[in-house]
This record gives structure tokens, sequence and C-alpha cells, in this order.
């Protein structure tokens, strides 16, 4: 029988303190973050303590309707006496403890898989391969932490007859935890590589400590590749199950053959020779077939129909696309899956774009739920209500037989066709568009008449990466140090509102822009965070004020300037006032601050926010020494500064390096730049940073050259001996630098590195692919996290915000979320 979860019973199994006043509420969600509510009546929020602490968030949790709190913290339940309290010693361990009760509750297969990589991919082929056979709980995209794991389990309810969860740690003690919520009857190790090593001191402890994961499964599937170094009894489960190309394993792979991109493999198992097709080439993925291969054969289904299950695998992608769309629509991609969870972090998502009023979803039916159509459907429509949706679009028999649930504008199709065919007719036009469908529906048709014709060459940006590296910064800073994030020069050459949206939705102090029209552009498009312009030109005074904009002001004449524009009505206006400490660019220098403080007396239509400076080598050990007399003499003025105004203001010198190396000069507020996008000069090999930012696009041409003859502009290009040459859709026009030409610069193309020959033209570059397997349509990688902007700069000498800032606006940018 299915538990039902009140408050009072919740508190009992946690064995805590309850505060509540109404002990009948009835939980179905655990929530973590009050901006992703579904259900806020029947919903748990646990204020749980990261890099900022979640009792901060109370009171937008409350304000969302939430009622239902588990906390560390007693002093916040007399605050709000009409809510329920569950008061607790460890939020995080009170969160694993109920998902670890409600797995036990119910008695079910649960596959469990662990590795460095191809987990979450695995984890969805094996849901496509197994679902015709069962009713799947699984993690929702890659939720396989020490929060997205009890999260994931959470969802077990009695409908359910398998459960397929990931997990992943980075340090000791931590899989033992998963263990007891995850409880695996099943274990599959996945590729064993370098991700997270940092955490262990040898690979033999990172491999020992995943393994705990399967400590009491029936059957542990693997390959002893990824198990060097341990006997078949140190390895778990009470059967084994292997694979891999040496002799003795279950499953021997004799050869893998690509045919018409797709990968024909060929095995001895049971004595026996045995074959499968996988719709795909690359190593990885091929990998990851034979591992759901192994796992098909291990559960007892024969050959003959894990054959039929592998040729069928479909593409997984794990990452929403942010993409530009037809009549100034921004698109969201995610035509590939559809499913109630997935549904629910993709209008999250929705909801953090901010740059138009009006928000579309476009929706098909939804398959293999579990659910009563009509129970699902009313959860869909549910959820759409909560996330204040102004259109659906719904695609499908199922969803359009329940139209009077949706309480919006709604329109509804029988088939993707129908939609198409009546694409000229309908009226897209500033706004966001969701499009999420089941594969079957091959909503990638929709997405292409969506979205503009996008050039080859793209720049795909990692929105997850990004905060991802804003949280590794935050877990430098002490309690109470702002930040104040730097997007100017077009969020360097990332994006301007998509990189703004993202930095607002993780709860950034301020921005900062270069000039007055950057800061408009984000206004418009939706910010509200305090936007400091740090050149603001007096031309922009009007619009400065009109977009509450807060400028820098860096010497007598704009101090004055600016004075003098202002209304005589307006009063204590913000701004930020720029020091020279050494960087000898902008700012107040030390002798003329009395001449500066003797303006404010008479100046009461300003308040001073900020007073700020600038390290000039923050990054480098031989410049310890200047740093710190910058950071003494911005003390010494800032103190002047205050006794001067009379009052309090934020004081901030410390920019990327600065955080990672001074932890001295964070003060009240630090300043992150390109930190943020995964270059930081004052950390050695950027450790700890996530590549943000990869810069692609394809080959056009292939031509075989002739020993001798020349190739691009000025006969530039030589090949002695005669080669291969592919001609890509990048130049300088799209900010690759005529520097990289006649062999300096290198690109990857399926993996491996090629150098340009001759010169670099506008709009395309060669490059010398002899002795390769390249052809036309080919993916060329320009930069990623194997040939980094890093390496880039360092071939022309230059550095990596060069390279960043020059990629021009007419490459397209793709934004991923997760």
């Amino acid at each position: 029988m299915e538990p039902i979860y009140s408050m009072q019973h919740i508190a009992s199994i946690l064995d805590a303190k309850p505060f509540i006043s109404t002990p009948d509420s009835i939980i179905n969600h655990l929530v973590i973050d009050s901006r992703t509510v579904i259900d806020p009546e029947n919903s748990l929020f646990f204020a749980l303590s990261a890099q900022r602490d979640g009792h901060e968030y109370i009171k937008d949790a409350y304000q969302h309707g939430l009622r239902n709190f588990v906390i560390s913290e007693q002093e916040y339940i007399a605050r709000y006496p009409d809510a329920n309290f569950i008061l607790v010693g460890n939020v995080l361990s009170a969160l694993q403890k109920i998902a670890a009760y409600n797995r036990n509750a119910f008695n079910l297969p649960v596959l469990a898989i662990t590795g460095s990589n191809g987990k979450t991919i695995v984890k969805e082929w094996l849901y496509q391969l197994l679902a015709a056979d069962y009713n799947i709980v699984r993690s929702p995209k890659s939720f396989n932490s020490q929060i997205g794991v009890p999260l994931s389990v959470w969802q077990i309810q009695a409908e359910h007859t398998m459960g397929i969860f990931e997990a992943g740690i980075s340090k000791n003690g931590e899989m033992e935890i998963l263990e007891k919520m995850i409880r695996p009857s099943i274990g599959i190790l996945t590729n064993i590589g370098e991700a997270h090593a940092e955490g262990f001191s040898s690979g033999k402890e990172k491999l020992q400590e995943k393994l705990k994961l399967f400590s009491d499964s029936e059957l542990f599937i693997y390959s002893p590749e990824y198990t060097q170094g341990m006997s078949s009894k140190e390895l778990p489960g009470k059967r084994k199950f292997s694979w891999g190309n040496s002799a003795g394993v279950d499953l021997r792979i004799l050869f893998v053959e690509p045919i018409d991109g797709r990968s024909y493999i060929r095995a001895s198992y049971a004595g026996n020779e045995i074959e499968c097709l996988i719709p795909f080439r690359d190593k990885a993925s091929v990998e990851n077939g034979i591992i759901c291969w192994a796992t098909l054969l291990a559960l007892g289904y024969s050959p003959e129909e894990a054959d039929r299950r592998l040729e069928k695998l479909s593409l997984v992608k794990m990452r929403l696309e942010l993409k530009n769309g037809i009549n100034q629509c921004s698109i969201i991609d995610d035509s590939y899956s559809a499913d109630i969870s997935s549904l629910a972090i993709a209008l999250d998502f929705l909801n953090q774009q901010n740059q138009h009023l009006k928000k579309t979803l476009i929706l098909s039916d939804i398959y293999e739920t579990g659910k009563d159509n009509a129970i699902l459907y009313a959860d869909i429509a549910f959820l759409i209500k909560q996330k204040h949706l102004n259109r659906l679009i719904g695609i499908g028999p199922n969803i359009a037989a329940f139209a009077k649930l949706f309480e919006l504008e709604t329109i509804f199709y029988n088939s993707t066709q129908d939609f198409i065919e009546d694409f000229p007719g309908l009226h897209f036009s500033n706004e966001t568009i969701l499009v999420k469908g089941a594969r079957k529906f091959e909503f990638e048709r929709i997405s292409k008449l969506l979205t503009q014709k996008i050039h080859d060459t793209v720049l795909e940006i990692d929105l997850n990466a990004l905060a991802s590296n804003l949280k590794f910064y935050k877990s430098k800073l002490k309690p109470g140090v702002k930040v104040m994030a730097m997007v100017k020069a077009f969020s360097y050459g990332s994006g301007s509102f998509e990189i703004a949206n993202v930095l607002q939705y993780h709860k950034v102090d301020y921005l900062t822009v270069a000039y007055a029209d950057e800061g408009i552009a984000l206004r418009k498009a939706g910010i509200t965070l305090p936007l400091m312009v740090m050149s603001p030109e007096p031309s922009a005074f009007e619009a400065i004020i009109k977009y509450k904009l807060e400028p820098e002001l860096y010497n007598l004449d704009i101090l004055k300037g600016f004075l003098d524009f202002l209304p005589d009505h307006e009063h204590d206006y913000p701004v930020h006032l720029k020091i020279d400490t050494g960087m000898h660019r902008l700012g107040f220098a030390e002798n003329e601050v009395n001449d500066m403080l003797s303006v404010f007396k008479t100046a009461d239509k300003i308040k001073v926010m900020s007073v700020f400076s600038h390290l000039a080598g923050s990054e480098d050990p031989q410049h310890d020494e200047f740093t710190r007399q910058q950071i003494g003499l911005f003390l010494r003025i800032t103190e002047q500064v205050e006794m001067g105004l009379g009052y309090k203001f934020i004081r901030h010198i410390s920019n990327t390096s600065g955080i990672s190396r001074h932890p001295e000069a964070q003060l009240d507020m630090v300043r992150l730049g390109i930190g943020l996008y995964g270059f930081d000069a004052g950390l050695q090999h950027n450790k700890g940073l996530q590549t943000v930012a990869v810069l692609k696009t394809t080959v056009t041409q292939v031509v075989d050259v002739k020993p001798g003859e020349t190739i691009g502009y000025g006969r530039n290009g030589v090949l002695p001996e005669g080669g291969k040459v592919a001609t890509v859709k990048i130049g300088y026009a799209d900010g690759y630098s005529r520097s990289f030409g006649k062999g300096v610069g290198k690109m990857l193309i399926r993996g491996k590195e090629v150098s340009t020959i001759g010169s670099i033209c506008m709009d395309m570059c060669m490059l010398d692919v002899s002795g390769t397997e390249v052809k036309n349509g080919d993916e060329v990688i320009i930069f990623n996290e194997q040939l980094t902007i890093s390496d880039l700069a360092r071939q022309i000498g230059t550095i990596p915000y060069e390279i960043l800032t020059n990629i021009s606006q007419r490459v397209k940018r793709i934004y991923y979320y997760e």
C-alpha cells in the first residue's frame, strides 16, 4: 500500500520536533527551490544550506504559497504562525532520510548506474529499451547528487514496477548515503574516467567508493577494463555479468564495424556468436550501447530480442536549446522527449526567460507514465496554470480530448502534420516558445519552422556550466559578501539577456555593463537587477535615468556633469565611485578625493552605492606586493570617503583572479568576470571551472591537391607532396583572426587535430586534412574543453578575453540548459 505523507507522519519519520498548526497537511512534492513550486499546498520546502542558506528563501517560498517547511533554525517558526515547521539538526540529512523511507516502502527491482561518464545516456537508453515491459520511474535528467538522488527516489509510487537511478560522487563517504536511498538490486558500472578525480587519493580509491553503491546488489554488470586492480571476489553483486574485448568475459566483443552511420557489433556470448546493430557511430555511443546490450542479456532477454530493441535506440538530448526564432521570438527546443518531470524542468527554464512577456508551450501527448490520462492531463493543466503560461498548443488526440482542463488560450491538433499545414495562418511574434514533444511526434520539424536559419558556424553556450562556475566562486566567498557579475561586451561574447537571465535567476547582487545601450537592452529584456554602467557618456545620461541604470563616476567632470543633468526633484539617485589605486586607467586619485567629497557636501541628488577600484595584476604572484599595496591604499581612501559622506557603502576591489588568490580583498563585494566563462589566470589549468563555450562549424568541401599546388589568397598555402584540403565555414568576419593562418591555427575534426593552411579568408578558411577520412558536412571544433580558448590564445600570442569577445555577432548563439 502506498504511504500517505502527512506533516505529522514526516515528523515522526525524521524523529524531529514538529511545530504544526495543520497536522493533516498532505505532502506530495519535495521542494528545494521556491521558484520551482508546482503545487504549493502539497509541497514541503527543505531549507538547505549551500552557498546560500535556504532559510533566507523561506519568505519567498511562503509568498509562493508554501506552508510546510523543514528547517534547522528555530527563529523562523514565530514569523509564520500559520505555517507548519519540522525542526531538524541537518536539513540535507532529513531530505535523504525521507527519500530512503519512501524507497523502503516499495518492493520493486531497481537498476542503479554509476561511473565517470555515460551514466545519463545509459539510464535513458535503458528506459527506452525496457519501457515496453515495465512502468519505470527514473532520475530526471542527470539528478545523481546528494540532493538529486533523494528528489529522484521520492518519485517512486505504487504504480511503478521498476526504478532506474544514477548516482555520482565527488569524495569519500558520499556513496554509502546514496546506497541507503537507492538500494539497487541491479548495479551497472559505466566508463571510469578522470571526472571528479580530485576528491580521491587514487583511481582505485575512487573505484572502491563508487562500487559501494552495489554492496547489496543481486546482479553487477561491468567491464573488467574499469575494475583493474580488483579481483572478482572484491567486486560486489551476488551474480556478475561482464563485458569487454578480453577472453573470459560473459559478452566478448569481437569487432565493431561502421555501416551507413550505424555500428554493427559482433560478440561471443554463451558459446555462440551473436550480433546487434546500434544506430550510432561515435565511440562513446558504441560503448554505452554495449553496456545496454549486456544489461538486456543479463536480465534474460534473448540475443534476437536485444538486437531488435537496440536497433531502435534514438538520440538522447539531455539539454534544452535556447535559440533565436522567427519574428523576434525566443525558442526553447526540447523536441525529443516528453514526460511530466522533464516538462516541469523545461517550464522552469521558460520562466527564467524575461525577454518577452508572452510565453507559449507547444506540447505533444505524453506516453508511458503509468497514470490514467484524466489524472495525467489534470496534473499537466495544474502545472501550466502554476507557471502562468499565456498559450498552449496541444498536438495529439489524447491532450486534445482533455482540452477543457486548460484555463488559458489553447489550440489543438491531432498530429504534427496538421500543425505544419496550419502554420502559415498562426501568429508567433515577440514571445518565448517552449517546444516539447515525444519522439514519435517529430517535433524537430516544428522547431525548424520556428527557428531562424542558422549559419553553420555556431557558438554553443552551456548555461549549466556557467551556473556551476558561479557556484564555484560563491563557495570561495566569506558569508555576506555580494557578487557583481560583469556582462559587458555582450557578456564576453556569450550573449546578453540569455546570460543575464541566468545570473538573475541565481541571485547575483549586481550586473555591470560597459555602456548605457547594453544596460538598456537588458532592461528591455526584463532584467530587474541593479545595473552599473562603467562608461556613462554624457549623451547617455537621459537614457541612464529613464532605465534606472547606475553610473560609474570616475572624475570631477563626469561627477559634476551628472549632478547638473539630474532634475532638481531627484533625490538619492544611485551612483558608484571609481578610485585609481594604481591601474591608472580611470578613477579618482588619492589627491583628488577631498575635491570629490566637497562636491558631495551639496549633492543630495545622488547617493553612493559603492566605491571600488581595480586590481592590476591579481593573477600573477610576481605582482602580489603591488596588489597588497593597492588593497591597502583602497582601504585608506574608502575610510576617508566614508567619513566625508557620513554613511556606509559597498566596497569592492576584487576581480576574478582576486577571488581565487586574494581572499583578503573580498571586502563587501567581488566583481566576477571571465571566471564565469571558465577562465581564471589565477587558477592552475582553470581547475574547478567548467567549459562554457564551444565554437563549431562544418566542412563545406574536401578537395585533393597535387604536389606543389597552392591554396588560398596570395598562394600562401602549399602542400609539397600533395594531400587533401577541407574548406570550413569560418573566417575573420566571424572573429577567427587572420593570425591563425599558415598553419598557426588548429581545429578538431572527428577528434583529430588538424592545422590551417594558407590565409584565413573573410568567411571561410582551409585545413590540411591529408591522411584523414574527413568528408563534406563533418563537424569541426574551433574550441571546446579539449582544444581550449587558452590554447587558441597561445597560438596567436593573445589572451582568452580577446578570443571570446572577437566572435562576431553573426555567429549564432545556441544556449543549452539541463
